[in-house]
This record gives structure tokens, C-alpha cells and sequence, in this order.
């Protein structure tokens, strides 16, 4: 099998911190929240819809996570090509189910035999796996433009599963997902989000070494990946303060599952527990300055992700707090670098 080398993943050992200007920093990080903002206020827009619950990291997609990350892991792929795989798939699989239901709301309004919905579902079933390997070697080619997945690796990966497909199938297949998502695939990942908050950390003088967080962060954040939909849950359940959400409170919370800077520091928080809790409320301080997110919110976060993990005692134990999520006020994600005096005071 055409396989690559395994020298290439690298990302724990050889990513450093600190070799950013921190104008660079500033730029990308007001970037970063601005993408964020936008994408919270389109899913507050969008109750009710397929967004409500992610494909991939429900239930039912949560098999699928795993394959893409045991895929990339065995490709040897960067972390970061993983989590924009997951996105492209969940994306693609939310618009392939939004046109089975519009033809299946076509057809039975015409009172027809729903025929080409239904061939849409089973179309869409019996290439599952076929898509899910392109939304990968597309993720690859948006990292590597010089050393990507080549073609005959996918098929004799996909050979061994007993899939026999051509090289025109895989382009089409990867066309398809392309033209599924009007070839907007760059998508955001919450591992930006982390590594740039991670970096601003380490400027401020965190007392927790920037690559020691990182490495513990790369794990919480495949957990969330994998447990998405407990994970929220609970932490839907405890800014309620109620075990059973309305449907109303569920499509309310919408928003929360699409912000992935509360994410970010939610994950950097748990890992600066699982590392140092005697500095747990240091580094909570820096974030709740960086990203002008309350303090409440990050700890109630990190408490639901540290509670499907390490499942010990957590800092929602010690310290407990009220987070009120769901009433969360909109928000510029962090303050002014001109008003906080610049990154490094922030």
C-alpha cells in the first residue's frame, strides 16, 4: 500500500509557542473572534434546523468521528487536518440531509411515490464511507499543497475495506463534496481558537508552560469531538439548572454548540486543571480577560468537560457557579487590544 511516511506527524514535539509577533497575534486573534461572533449569530438564526444537532458528533455520527481520526492518525496526518475533516463531513452530511427532506417535501406535497428521495438516502448510505475518505483528502490538501493523500493511497485504503472504486469516482467524489459546501472547505476549527488562545497565554506569563496545555488540550478536544452531545447536554442542563430542557431551551442553546471560542477556553481551562490546579484560577483569569467570556461560563464549561473525562473531582465541585449560558448576552468575543493597552497587557 502507497503509504505515507510516518515521520510527518509532528504536531506535539515540534510545535512552538512564542515565535509569532504579537501584532501578528493581535490581527489573528480580533480575526478570529470576528469569524466567531458571525458564526454564533447565523446559528441563532438557524433554530430548528439540522444545525440543532451535529450530525457527526451525535450518537449516531459519533463512529464517524472516530474513523476520521483514527484515519488521519494512521495517514499520519497533523491534528488539525482531523478537526477540519469533522467539519467538512458535518457540513456536507447537514446539506445531503436538507435536500432529502426538501424532495421528499416536494414530492409528497405532489402526492408522488417519493422515489427520488429516497434514492438520494440510499445513495448517500452506500457512499458514506467513500465521502467521508474525500472530506479527508480534501482536509489534507488544504494543509499539505506539496505532500497531500495521493489518490492511489485512498483506494487502496478503501480496497482493504472492500470497497473497490476507480480514480474518476474519487474525483467525482470529492467534487461532489465541493460542490455540496459551494467549495467554501476552509473551514474554522476550535484547534485555532486553542492555539491561539494558548499563545496569548503564554506572552501574558502563564504559569503553565504554553506546550505542556497543548498537548492535554489535543486530547480534551478529540473527547469533545467524540462525546459532543453529552458534553453540551450537560452543560445545557446546568445553566438551566432544570435536568429536562424544553425544545425551546434546546434551540436556544443552538448558538452555544457553534461558539468555538467558549469551546477553546473551556478546553484550556480543563487542561490547566489537569495539569496544575493550583493554577486553575490564574489561567482562568487570563482567558476571562482575553476573551471578555465570564468567568462563570468558563468554569461551568470546563466542569462538564473535565466530569466526561477524568470524571474526578473538578473545579465545579470547589467552586460552584451559576454560568447562565443560554442568557449569555451577545458579545465582541474579546475586548480592544487599544483599550486593554495591547496582547501582552490584556
Amino acid at each position: 500500500m502507497d503509504r505515507p511516511e510516518r515521520p510527518r506527524l509532528s504536531s506535539l514535539s515540534d510545535f512552538r509557542f512564542g515565535a509569532v509577533a504579537t501584532e501578528t497575534i493581535e490581527d489573528t486573534l480580533l480575526h478570529l473572534a470576528q469569524q466567531n461572533e458571525q458564526a454564533v449569530q447565523e446559528a441563532a438564526g438557524r433554530m430548528g434546523s439540522f444545525r440543532e444537532t451535529r450530525i457527526v458528533g451525535g450518537d449516531a455520527g459519533r463512529g464517524a468521528g472516530q474513523f476520521v481520526f483514527l484515519l488521519s492518525e494512521q495517514w499520519c496526518l497533523e491534528k488539525s487536518v482531523s478537526y477540519q475533516a469533522v467539519e467538512i463531513l458535518e457540513r456536507f452530511m447537514v446539506k445531503q440531509a436538507e435536500n432529502i427532506c426538501r424532495q421528499a417535501t416536494i414530492q409528497l406535497r405532489g402526492k408522488t411515490e417519493p422515489q427520488n428521495w429516497r434514492a438520494l438516502k440510499e445513495q448517500l448510505f452506500n457512499k458514506f464511507i467513500l465521502r467521508l475518505v474525500s472530506c479527508v483528502q480534501l482536509a489534507s490538501k488544504l494543509s499539505f499543497h506539496y505532500k497531500i493523500i495521493s489518490n492511489v493511497t485512498v483506494l487502496n485504503f478503501l480496497r482493504t475495506l472492500g470497497y473497490l472504486h476507480t480514480k474518476e469516482e474519487l474525483l467525482e467524489s470529492e467534487l461532489d463534496v465541493l460542490k455540496s459546501l459551494n467549495f467554501q472547505i476552509n473551514l474554522p476549527t476550535p484547534l485555532a481558537y486553542v492555539e491561539m488562545l494558548l499563545e496569548v497565554l503564554g506572552y501574558n506569563g502563564c504559569l503553565v508552560p504554553a506546550t505542556q496545555l497543548h498537548a492535554t488540550c489535543l486530547i480534551l478536544l478529540d473527547l469533545v469531538y467524540l462525546l459532543h452531545e453529552p458534553v453540551y447536554e450537560s452543560l445545557l442542563r446546568a445553566s438551566i439548572e432544570n435536568s429536562t430542557p424544553s425544545q425551546l431551551q434546546g434551540e436556544k442553546f443552538v448558538s452555544v454548540k457553534e461558539d468555538f471560542m467558549l469551546l477553546a477556553v473551556g478546553i484550556i481551562a480543563a487542561s490547566a486543571f489537569i495539569q496544575n490546579h493550583e493554577c486553575w484560577s490564574q489561567v482562568m483569569g487570563h482567558l476571562q480577560s482575553i476573551t471578555g467570556i465570564a468567568l462563570e461560563s468558563i468554569a461551568e464549561f470546563s466542569y462538564a468537560i473535565l466530569t466526561h473525562s477524568v470524571g474526578a473531582s473538578t473545579p465545579g465541585q470547589q467552586q460552584p457557579v451559576p454560568p447562565h449560558l443560554v442568557a449569555r448576552p451577545p458579545r465582541s468575543a474579546l475586548p480592544s487590544t487599544h483599550e486593554a493597552g495591547g496582547i501582552c497587557q490584556i
